[in-house]
Protein backbone atom coordinates (compact mmCIF):
# COMPACT_ATOMS: atom_id res chain seq x y z
CA UNK A 1 0.00 0.00 0.00
CA UNK A 2 1.43 3.23 -1.58
CA UNK A 3 -1.35 5.49 -0.86
CA UNK A 4 -0.65 8.18 2.36
CA UNK A 5 -2.99 7.32 4.92
CA UNK A 6 -5.99 9.97 5.08
CA UNK A 7 -6.15 11.94 9.00
CA UNK A 8 -9.66 12.44 9.90
CA UNK A 9 -10.79 15.98 9.61
CA UNK A 10 -10.83 17.58 12.77
CA UNK A 11 -8.53 15.22 15.08
CA UNK A 12 -5.50 17.52 14.75
CA UNK A 13 -6.90 20.62 15.11
CA UNK A 14 -7.89 22.38 18.04
CA UNK A 15 -11.59 24.22 18.15
CA UNK A 16 -11.46 27.49 18.06
CA UNK A 17 -13.93 29.31 20.45
CA UNK A 18 -17.16 30.59 18.46
CA UNK A 19 -17.52 34.62 18.19
CA UNK A 20 -20.11 35.61 20.39
CA UNK A 21 -23.02 37.06 17.90
CA UNK A 22 -24.48 39.31 20.40
CA UNK A 23 -28.24 40.63 20.27
CA UNK A 24 -30.87 39.54 17.51
CA UNK A 25 -32.74 42.27 18.73
CA UNK A 26 -30.10 44.77 18.12
CA UNK A 27 -28.90 43.02 15.01
CA UNK A 28 -31.90 43.79 13.23
CA UNK A 29 -32.77 47.15 14.12
CA UNK A 30 -28.98 48.02 12.87
CA UNK A 31 -30.14 46.34 9.51
CA UNK A 32 -33.03 48.16 9.50
CA UNK A 33 -31.92 51.40 10.79
CA UNK A 34 -28.89 52.22 9.53
CA UNK A 35 -30.00 51.45 5.88
CA UNK A 36 -33.02 53.52 6.29
CA UNK A 37 -30.70 56.33 7.65
CA UNK A 38 -28.46 56.20 4.90
CA UNK A 39 -31.77 56.14 2.18
CA UNK A 40 -33.00 59.33 4.34
CA UNK A 41 -29.94 61.06 4.18
CA UNK A 42 -29.25 60.45 0.64
CA UNK A 43 -33.40 61.71 -0.02
CA UNK A 44 -32.76 64.49 2.32
CA UNK A 45 -29.90 65.48 0.52
CA UNK A 46 -31.76 64.97 -3.25
CA UNK A 47 -34.48 66.92 -1.89
CA UNK A 48 -32.60 69.91 -0.93
CA UNK A 49 -30.68 70.21 -4.06
CA UNK A 50 -33.81 70.37 -5.79
CA UNK A 51 -34.98 73.10 -3.38
CA UNK A 52 -31.58 74.93 -4.56
CA UNK A 53 -32.45 74.75 -8.17
CA UNK A 54 -35.75 75.55 -7.72
CA UNK A 55 -35.10 78.40 -5.62
CA UNK A 56 -32.18 79.66 -7.77
CA UNK A 57 -34.61 79.64 -11.24
CA UNK A 58 -36.87 81.80 -9.06
CA UNK A 59 -34.25 84.06 -8.14
CA UNK A 60 -32.89 84.14 -11.63
CA UNK A 61 -35.78 84.77 -12.74
CA UNK A 62 -37.04 87.72 -10.42
CA UNK A 63 -33.21 89.13 -11.52
CA UNK A 64 -33.98 88.71 -15.42
CA UNK A 65 -37.22 90.38 -14.87
CA UNK A 66 -35.08 93.42 -12.81
CA UNK A 67 -32.32 93.41 -15.66
CA UNK A 68 -35.25 93.47 -18.18
CA UNK A 69 -36.59 96.65 -16.66
CA UNK A 70 -33.39 98.62 -16.51
CA UNK A 71 -32.68 97.68 -20.68
CA UNK A 72 -36.02 98.93 -21.39
CA UNK A 73 -34.74 102.29 -20.21
CA UNK A 74 -31.75 102.26 -21.90
CA UNK A 75 -31.68 103.91 -25.51
CA UNK A 76 -29.46 106.00 -28.11
CA UNK A 77 -29.38 109.98 -27.69
CA UNK A 78 -27.53 111.79 -30.36
CA UNK A 79 -25.94 108.59 -31.24
CA UNK A 80 -24.76 108.07 -27.38
CA UNK A 81 -26.18 104.98 -25.51
CA UNK A 82 -27.83 106.44 -22.32
CA UNK A 83 -29.53 104.84 -19.32
CA UNK A 84 -32.71 106.91 -17.75
CA UNK A 85 -32.54 105.10 -14.16
CA UNK A 86 -34.10 107.35 -11.77
CA UNK A 87 -33.17 106.91 -8.12
CA UNK A 88 -37.11 105.72 -7.46
CA UNK A 89 -36.62 102.71 -9.86
CA UNK A 90 -32.99 101.67 -7.80
CA UNK A 91 -34.72 101.47 -4.82
CA UNK A 92 -37.94 99.57 -5.92
CA UNK A 93 -34.98 96.85 -7.38
CA UNK A 94 -33.59 96.46 -3.84
CA UNK A 95 -36.51 94.48 -2.04
CA UNK A 96 -36.58 91.62 0.53
CA UNK A 97 -37.00 89.36 -2.48
CA UNK A 98 -33.55 90.00 -4.69
CA UNK A 99 -31.46 91.75 -1.78
CA UNK A 100 -29.33 94.32 -2.48
CA UNK A 101 -28.73 95.15 -6.33
CA UNK A 102 -25.78 96.10 -8.27
CA UNK A 103 -26.41 97.00 -11.95
CA UNK A 104 -23.74 98.62 -15.01
CA UNK A 105 -24.39 99.56 -18.55
CA UNK A 106 -21.90 99.16 -21.06
CA UNK A 107 -22.23 100.40 -24.37
CA UNK A 108 -22.17 98.64 -28.16
CA UNK A 109 -18.05 100.15 -28.09
CA UNK A 110 -17.38 98.53 -24.47
CA UNK A 111 -17.93 101.96 -22.89
CA UNK A 112 -19.15 102.53 -19.52
CA UNK A 113 -22.57 104.00 -19.95
CA UNK A 114 -24.20 104.04 -16.24
CA UNK A 115 -24.38 102.31 -12.72
CA UNK A 116 -21.40 100.08 -10.59
CA UNK A 117 -17.86 100.86 -13.12
CA UNK A 118 -16.23 98.61 -11.42
CA UNK A 119 -19.14 95.92 -11.12
CA UNK A 120 -17.14 92.39 -11.99
CA UNK A 121 -16.92 91.50 -16.57
CA UNK A 122 -18.54 89.46 -17.97
CA UNK A 123 -16.49 86.10 -18.33
CA UNK A 124 -16.00 84.81 -21.68
CA UNK A 125 -16.13 81.26 -21.04
CA UNK A 126 -19.99 81.73 -19.55
CA UNK A 127 -22.43 79.94 -21.94
CA UNK A 128 -25.95 81.39 -22.34
CA UNK A 129 -29.07 80.38 -20.73
CA UNK A 130 -30.79 78.04 -22.24
CA UNK A 131 -34.02 78.61 -20.41
CA UNK A 132 -34.96 82.33 -21.49
CA UNK A 133 -35.33 83.07 -24.78
CA UNK A 134 -33.29 86.52 -24.20
CA UNK A 135 -29.07 86.92 -24.50
CA UNK A 136 -29.19 86.16 -20.84
CA UNK A 137 -26.23 84.91 -18.92
CA UNK A 138 -25.70 84.02 -15.03
CA UNK A 139 -22.57 83.94 -13.51
CA UNK A 140 -21.32 84.32 -9.59
CA UNK A 141 -18.81 86.78 -8.67
CA UNK A 142 -17.52 88.47 -5.77
CA UNK A 143 -18.03 92.42 -5.08
CA UNK A 144 -16.83 94.18 -2.41
CA UNK A 145 -15.73 90.97 -0.77
CA UNK A 146 -19.67 89.49 -1.10
CA UNK A 147 -21.01 87.24 -3.33
CA UNK A 148 -22.93 88.11 -5.64
CA UNK A 149 -25.38 86.79 -8.84
CA UNK A 150 -25.18 88.39 -11.78
CA UNK A 151 -27.41 88.83 -14.86
CA UNK A 152 -25.32 89.81 -17.61
CA UNK A 153 -28.38 90.97 -20.74
CA UNK A 154 -27.13 91.80 -24.54
CA UNK A 155 -30.09 94.32 -25.20
CA UNK A 156 -30.07 95.74 -29.16
CA UNK A 157 -30.22 99.40 -28.86
CA UNK A 158 -30.53 101.91 -32.48
CA UNK A 159 -32.06 105.13 -33.93
CA UNK A 160 -31.59 106.98 -37.21
CA UNK A 161 -27.94 107.39 -36.44
CA UNK A 162 -26.68 104.02 -35.17
CA UNK A 163 -27.28 100.23 -34.59
CA UNK A 164 -25.74 98.26 -31.82
CA UNK A 165 -25.84 95.86 -28.92
CA UNK A 166 -25.38 97.26 -25.14
CA UNK A 167 -24.73 95.12 -22.16
CA UNK A 168 -26.77 95.27 -19.12
CA UNK A 169 -25.37 93.91 -16.11
CA UNK A 170 -27.88 93.48 -12.55
CA UNK A 171 -25.99 91.97 -9.61
CA UNK A 172 -27.94 90.37 -6.75
CA UNK A 173 -26.07 90.03 -3.30
CA UNK A 174 -26.74 86.11 -1.64
CA UNK A 175 -28.16 87.01 1.73
CA UNK A 176 -31.91 86.26 0.58
CA UNK A 177 -30.57 83.13 -1.39
CA UNK A 178 -28.59 82.19 1.92
CA UNK A 179 -31.77 83.13 3.99
CA UNK A 180 -33.92 80.64 1.78
CA UNK A 181 -31.13 77.81 1.77
CA UNK A 182 -31.26 77.86 5.23
CA UNK A 183 -34.87 77.61 5.44
CA UNK A 184 -35.24 74.84 3.08
CA UNK A 185 -32.22 72.69 4.83
CA UNK A 186 -33.83 73.14 8.03
CA UNK A 187 -37.05 72.16 6.73
CA UNK A 188 -35.77 69.33 5.06
CA UNK A 189 -33.84 68.40 7.80
CA UNK A 190 -36.69 68.38 10.47
CA UNK A 191 -39.09 66.66 7.96
CA UNK A 192 -36.59 64.14 7.19
CA UNK A 193 -35.18 63.45 11.38
CA UNK A 194 -39.40 63.37 12.14
CA UNK A 195 -40.08 60.43 9.42
CA UNK A 196 -36.64 59.03 10.49
CA UNK A 197 -37.91 59.22 14.42
CA UNK A 198 -41.42 57.44 13.34
CA UNK A 199 -39.68 54.68 11.65
CA UNK A 200 -37.52 53.98 13.94
CA UNK A 201 -40.23 53.57 16.74
CA UNK A 202 -42.07 51.41 13.85
CA UNK A 203 -39.44 49.11 13.30
CA UNK A 204 -38.52 48.93 17.20
CA UNK A 205 -42.17 47.83 17.99
CA UNK A 206 -42.50 45.46 14.84
CA UNK A 207 -38.67 43.93 16.31
CA UNK A 208 -40.26 43.75 19.46
CA UNK A 209 -43.24 42.49 18.14
CA UNK A 210 -41.60 39.53 16.06
CA UNK A 211 -39.49 38.45 18.31
CA UNK A 212 -42.31 37.81 20.91
CA UNK A 213 -42.41 33.91 20.03
CA UNK A 214 -38.50 33.94 20.19
CA UNK A 215 -38.68 35.62 23.85
CA UNK A 216 -41.66 33.34 25.07
CA UNK A 217 -39.43 30.31 23.82
CA UNK A 218 -36.68 31.62 25.95
CA UNK A 219 -38.80 32.00 29.17
CA UNK A 220 -40.12 28.51 28.45
CA UNK A 221 -37.11 26.68 28.29
CA UNK A 222 -35.44 28.50 31.18
CA UNK A 223 -38.72 27.67 33.01
CA UNK A 224 -38.13 23.88 32.20
CA UNK A 225 -37.12 21.64 34.92
CA UNK A 226 -34.23 19.66 34.64
CA UNK A 227 -35.86 16.24 34.15
CA UNK A 228 -38.52 17.76 31.92
CA UNK A 229 -37.10 17.02 28.45
CA UNK A 230 -41.04 17.06 26.83
CA UNK A 231 -40.98 18.10 23.06
CA UNK A 232 -41.61 22.45 22.54
CA UNK A 233 -44.50 23.71 20.81
CA UNK A 234 -43.55 23.89 16.76
CA UNK A 235 -46.56 25.89 15.74
CA UNK A 236 -45.84 28.83 18.38
CA UNK A 237 -43.40 29.97 16.76
CA UNK A 238 -42.31 31.05 13.23
CA UNK A 239 -41.71 29.27 10.29
CA UNK A 240 -38.10 30.16 9.51
CA UNK A 241 -37.49 29.32 13.52
CA UNK A 242 -39.51 25.98 13.21
CA UNK A 243 -36.32 23.98 12.18
CA UNK A 244 -34.58 25.16 14.98
CA UNK A 245 -37.64 23.79 17.39
CA UNK A 246 -37.58 20.98 15.84
CA UNK A 247 -34.01 20.12 15.97
CA UNK A 248 -34.34 20.82 19.65
CA UNK A 249 -36.93 18.46 19.73
CA UNK A 250 -34.86 15.84 18.11
CA UNK A 251 -32.03 16.88 20.31
CA UNK A 252 -34.07 16.34 23.73
CA UNK A 253 -35.43 13.06 22.37
CA UNK A 254 -32.07 11.56 21.82
CA UNK A 255 -30.88 12.93 25.13
CA UNK A 256 -33.72 11.52 26.63
CA UNK A 257 -32.90 7.93 24.61
CA UNK A 258 -29.42 8.31 26.33
CA UNK A 259 -30.85 8.93 30.11
CA UNK A 260 -33.33 6.05 30.03
CA UNK A 261 -30.12 4.17 28.43
CA UNK A 262 -27.93 5.04 31.01
CA UNK A 263 -30.67 4.73 33.83
CA UNK A 264 -31.45 1.03 32.06
CA UNK A 265 -27.76 0.38 32.07
CA UNK A 266 -27.42 0.76 36.06
CA UNK A 267 -30.38 -0.88 37.14
CA UNK A 268 -29.07 -4.00 35.19
CA UNK A 269 -25.28 -3.70 36.33
CA UNK A 270 -26.53 -3.31 39.60
CA UNK A 271 -28.89 -6.64 39.08
CA UNK A 272 -25.95 -8.39 37.69
CA UNK A 273 -23.62 -7.40 40.12
CA UNK A 274 -25.95 -7.90 42.92
CA UNK A 275 -25.84 -12.00 42.66
CA UNK A 276 -22.47 -12.42 42.81
CA UNK A 277 -21.34 -10.14 45.55
CA UNK A 278 -24.02 -11.80 47.48
CA UNK A 279 -22.52 -15.33 46.75
CA UNK A 280 -19.15 -14.17 47.48
CA UNK A 281 -20.21 -12.51 50.49
CA UNK A 282 -22.39 -15.90 51.37
CA UNK A 283 -19.08 -17.86 50.74
CA UNK A 284 -16.62 -15.55 52.83
CA UNK A 285 -19.29 -16.02 55.60
CA UNK A 286 -19.20 -20.20 55.32
CA UNK A 287 -15.15 -19.90 55.44
CA UNK A 288 -14.89 -18.31 58.51
CA UNK A 289 -17.58 -20.70 60.22
CA UNK A 290 -16.00 -23.87 58.70
CA UNK A 291 -12.98 -22.26 60.26
CA UNK A 292 -14.54 -20.95 64.01
CA UNK A 293 -15.66 -24.60 63.86
CA UNK A 294 -12.63 -26.76 64.05
CA UNK A 295 -9.67 -25.12 62.69
CA UNK A 296 -7.71 -27.95 64.19
CA UNK A 297 -9.53 -30.75 61.92
CA UNK A 298 -7.82 -31.79 58.73
CA UNK A 299 -11.72 -32.28 57.15
CA UNK A 300 -12.37 -28.18 58.05
CA UNK A 301 -9.07 -26.81 56.49
CA UNK A 302 -10.34 -29.17 53.23
CA UNK A 303 -13.43 -27.68 52.84
CA UNK A 304 -12.35 -24.31 53.84
CA UNK A 305 -9.65 -24.77 50.66
CA UNK A 306 -12.55 -25.78 48.30
CA UNK A 307 -14.86 -22.49 49.71
CA UNK A 308 -11.31 -20.32 49.37
CA UNK A 309 -11.31 -21.50 45.97
CA UNK A 310 -15.14 -20.75 44.85
CA UNK A 311 -14.52 -17.52 46.55
CA UNK A 312 -11.35 -17.22 43.93
CA UNK A 313 -13.22 -18.18 41.68
CA UNK A 314 -16.63 -16.21 42.05
CA UNK A 315 -14.01 -13.21 42.27
CA UNK A 316 -12.62 -13.68 38.67
CA UNK A 317 -16.36 -13.32 37.55
CA UNK A 318 -17.24 -10.53 39.11
CA UNK A 319 -14.47 -8.83 38.17
CA UNK A 320 -14.69 -10.25 33.98
CA UNK A 321 -18.76 -8.68 35.00
CA UNK A 322 -17.14 -5.52 35.65
CA UNK A 323 -15.06 -4.97 33.09
CA UNK A 324 -17.18 -5.90 31.11
CA UNK A 325 -19.72 -3.36 31.90
CA UNK A 326 -17.32 -0.42 31.72
CA UNK A 327 -16.29 -1.83 28.10
CA UNK A 328 -20.15 -1.64 27.82
CA UNK A 329 -20.73 1.63 29.20
CA UNK A 330 -17.74 2.78 27.19
CA UNK A 331 -18.71 1.73 23.99
CA UNK A 332 -22.62 3.00 24.07
CA UNK A 333 -21.39 6.50 25.07
CA UNK A 334 -18.29 6.95 22.86
CA UNK A 335 -16.14 8.31 25.29
CA UNK A 336 -12.80 7.18 22.83
CA UNK A 337 -14.42 9.34 19.75
CA UNK A 338 -11.81 11.11 19.74
CA UNK A 339 -9.22 8.93 19.50
CA UNK A 340 -10.26 7.86 16.27
CA UNK A 341 -7.13 7.40 13.86
CA UNK A 342 -6.07 5.22 11.47
CA UNK A 343 -4.59 1.94 12.84
CA UNK A 344 -3.80 -1.54 11.48
CA UNK A 345 -6.69 -3.77 12.07
CA UNK A 346 -4.24 -6.44 10.92
CA UNK A 347 -2.15 -5.87 13.75
CA UNK A 348 -4.57 -5.88 16.38
CA UNK A 349 -6.53 -9.19 15.29
CA UNK A 350 -3.10 -10.98 15.51
CA UNK A 351 -2.16 -9.72 18.55
CA UNK A 352 -5.74 -10.55 19.82
CA UNK A 353 -5.01 -14.13 18.61
CA UNK A 354 -2.02 -14.25 20.52
CA UNK A 355 -3.52 -13.16 23.71
CA UNK A 356 -5.91 -15.57 23.28
CA UNK A 357 -3.78 -18.42 22.00
CA UNK A 358 -3.16 -19.97 25.91
CA UNK A 359 -6.65 -20.18 25.96
CA UNK A 360 -7.28 -22.17 22.96
CA UNK A 361 -4.15 -24.56 23.79
CA UNK A 362 -5.80 -25.36 27.20
CA UNK A 363 -8.70 -26.36 25.52
CA UNK A 364 -7.04 -28.10 22.37
CA UNK A 365 -8.72 -25.88 20.12
CA UNK A 366 -7.13 -25.53 16.69
CA UNK A 367 -6.84 -21.20 16.66
CA UNK A 368 -5.74 -20.26 13.08
CA UNK A 369 -4.73 -16.49 11.71
CA UNK A 370 -5.89 -15.97 8.15
CA UNK A 371 -4.81 -12.38 6.53
CA UNK A 372 -4.28 -11.37 2.81
CA UNK A 373 -3.08 -8.56 3.11
CA UNK A 374 -2.12 -5.24 5.79
CA UNK A 375 -5.44 -3.79 6.21
CA UNK A 376 -5.71 -0.08 8.33
CA UNK A 377 -8.72 1.37 9.15
CA UNK A 378 -10.36 4.61 10.85
CA UNK A 379 -10.58 3.79 14.48
CA UNK A 380 -10.09 3.62 18.32
CA UNK A 381 -7.39 0.86 18.47
CA UNK A 382 -8.45 -0.28 22.29
CA UNK A 383 -12.04 -0.51 21.52
CA UNK A 384 -11.01 -2.88 18.25
CA UNK A 385 -8.99 -4.49 20.79
CA UNK A 386 -11.57 -5.28 22.89
CA UNK A 387 -14.13 -5.79 20.15
CA UNK A 388 -11.87 -8.78 18.77
CA UNK A 389 -11.25 -10.32 22.00
CA UNK A 390 -15.08 -10.52 23.34
CA UNK A 391 -15.44 -12.01 19.83
CA UNK A 392 -12.33 -14.62 20.26
CA UNK A 393 -13.05 -15.07 23.71
CA UNK A 394 -16.53 -16.15 22.69
CA UNK A 395 -15.82 -18.25 20.27
CA UNK A 396 -12.98 -20.43 22.49
CA UNK A 397 -15.54 -20.13 25.18
CA UNK A 398 -18.42 -21.96 23.55
CA UNK A 399 -16.04 -24.41 21.14
CA UNK A 400 -15.92 -27.94 22.60
CA UNK A 401 -12.57 -29.09 23.13
CA UNK A 402 -10.82 -30.37 20.44
CA UNK A 403 -12.82 -27.76 17.94
CA UNK A 404 -11.37 -25.22 15.64
CA UNK A 405 -11.61 -20.79 15.82
CA UNK A 406 -10.48 -19.13 12.79
CA UNK A 407 -10.12 -15.59 12.58
CA UNK A 408 -10.18 -14.25 9.11
CA UNK A 409 -9.27 -10.95 7.09
CA UNK A 410 -9.35 -9.63 3.75
CA UNK A 411 -10.52 -7.18 1.88
CA UNK A 412 -14.09 -6.63 -0.05
CA UNK A 413 -13.21 -5.89 -4.10
CA UNK A 414 -16.05 -4.63 -5.80
CA UNK A 415 -15.06 -3.96 -9.30
CA UNK A 416 -11.47 -4.50 -8.76
CA UNK A 417 -11.59 -1.35 -6.01
CA UNK A 418 -11.02 -2.22 -2.33
CA UNK A 419 -13.87 -0.99 -0.99
CA UNK A 420 -14.35 -2.78 2.99
CA UNK A 421 -12.41 -4.73 5.53
CA UNK A 422 -13.89 -8.07 6.20
CA UNK A 423 -13.23 -9.50 9.34
CA UNK A 424 -14.36 -13.11 10.24
CA UNK A 425 -14.54 -14.98 13.68
CA UNK A 426 -15.59 -18.64 12.69
CA UNK A 427 -16.02 -21.25 15.14
CA UNK A 428 -17.13 -24.64 15.46
CA UNK A 429 -19.39 -24.80 18.25
CA UNK A 430 -23.43 -24.83 18.67
CA UNK A 431 -24.06 -21.86 17.52
CA UNK A 432 -26.77 -19.29 17.84
CA UNK A 433 -30.44 -20.19 16.51
CA UNK A 434 -31.40 -17.91 13.44
CA UNK A 435 -34.52 -16.70 15.53
CA UNK A 436 -31.91 -15.25 18.71
CA UNK A 437 -29.39 -13.72 16.23
CA UNK A 438 -30.83 -10.17 16.23
CA UNK A 439 -31.26 -10.20 20.56
CA UNK A 440 -28.47 -11.69 21.48
CA UNK A 441 -26.83 -7.97 20.91
CA UNK A 442 -28.72 -6.77 23.70
CA UNK A 443 -27.48 -6.33 26.95
CA UNK A 444 -27.64 -9.03 29.54
CA UNK A 445 -29.64 -11.65 27.14
CA UNK A 446 -28.09 -15.20 26.57
CA UNK A 447 -29.36 -17.47 23.98
CA UNK A 448 -30.72 -20.62 25.12
CA UNK A 449 -28.22 -22.72 23.49
CA UNK A 450 -25.12 -19.96 25.70
CA UNK A 451 -26.99 -20.87 28.74
CA UNK A 452 -26.55 -24.29 28.76
CA UNK A 453 -23.04 -24.32 28.07
CA UNK A 454 -21.96 -21.85 30.18
CA UNK A 455 -24.97 -21.01 33.03
CA UNK A 456 -22.65 -18.25 34.43
CA UNK A 457 -21.55 -15.69 31.58
CA UNK A 458 -22.93 -12.40 31.40
CA UNK A 459 -24.88 -12.05 28.57
CA UNK A 460 -22.65 -8.77 27.28
CA UNK A 461 -19.68 -9.97 24.87
CA UNK A 462 -22.03 -9.08 21.07
CA UNK A 463 -23.63 -6.09 22.92
CA UNK A 464 -20.55 -4.19 23.85
CA UNK A 465 -19.40 -5.72 19.66
CA UNK A 466 -22.78 -4.38 18.51
CA UNK A 467 -21.86 -0.16 20.02
CA UNK A 468 -18.11 -0.53 19.01
CA UNK A 469 -19.03 -1.93 16.09
CA UNK A 470 -21.53 1.16 15.50
CA UNK A 471 -19.04 3.66 16.70
CA UNK A 472 -16.51 2.61 13.62
CA UNK A 473 -19.59 2.36 11.25
CA UNK A 474 -19.21 -1.19 10.76
CA UNK A 475 -21.68 -3.82 9.67
CA UNK A 476 -22.27 -7.24 11.77
CA UNK A 477 -23.81 -10.19 10.66
CA UNK A 478 -24.02 -14.00 12.40
CA UNK A 479 -24.68 -16.93 10.33
CA UNK A 480 -23.92 -20.57 10.58
CA UNK A 481 -19.84 -21.67 10.36
CA UNK A 482 -18.82 -22.80 6.66
CA UNK A 483 -17.23 -25.81 7.96
CA UNK A 484 -20.67 -26.98 9.60
CA UNK A 485 -20.85 -30.37 10.79
CA UNK A 486 -24.65 -32.28 11.82
CA UNK A 487 -23.76 -32.04 15.68
CA UNK A 488 -22.35 -28.19 15.50
CA UNK A 489 -23.22 -25.86 13.04
CA UNK A 490 -20.92 -23.48 14.36
CA UNK A 491 -21.14 -19.54 14.48
CA UNK A 492 -19.39 -17.05 11.94
CA UNK A 493 -19.26 -13.30 13.06
CA UNK A 494 -18.77 -10.75 10.09
CA UNK A 495 -17.62 -7.72 10.30
CA UNK A 496 -17.75 -5.16 7.54
CA UNK A 497 -15.37 -2.09 7.96
CA UNK A 498 -15.60 0.82 5.47
CA UNK A 499 -11.47 1.27 4.58
CA UNK A 500 -10.02 5.12 4.39
CA UNK A 501 -10.29 7.06 0.86
CA UNK A 502 -6.99 6.78 0.61
CA UNK A 503 -7.22 2.71 0.24
CA UNK A 504 -10.09 2.94 -1.56
CA UNK A 505 -8.22 4.67 -4.66
CA UNK A 506 -4.53 3.84 -4.51
CA UNK A 507 -4.97 0.16 -2.62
Amino acid sequence: MTAPLVHPAGTDHKSKPAKSLGSLRSQLLSWLLIPLLLVVALDAFSVYRNALDVADLAYDRALLASTRALAERVSVVDGKVVADVPYVALDSFETDTLGRIYYKVTGTNGEFVSGYEDLPALPPDVPRSEIYPALVRFYHANYHNQPVRIAALYQPVYDDSMRGIALIQVGETMDARSDLTRKILFSTMWRQGLLVTVAALLVWFAVRFVLRPLMQLKAAVEARATTDLADFEVNQVHREVRPLVVAMNGYMGRLQALITGQRRFIADASHQLRTPLTVLKTQAELALREFDRNPNDPRAWQDLREIVASIAGTTDATVHLANRLLTLARAEHGAAESGIEPVSLTDITRQVGLEQARSAVKKQIDLSFDATDQLVVNGNALLLHELISNLLDNAIHYTPVGGKVVLRLRRDDVASVAQRAILEVEDSGMGIAEEDRERVFSAFYRAPSAQQQNPGGAGLGLSIVRDIASMHQAQITLSAGDDRKDQAPGLKVTLSFPLPLSLKQGG
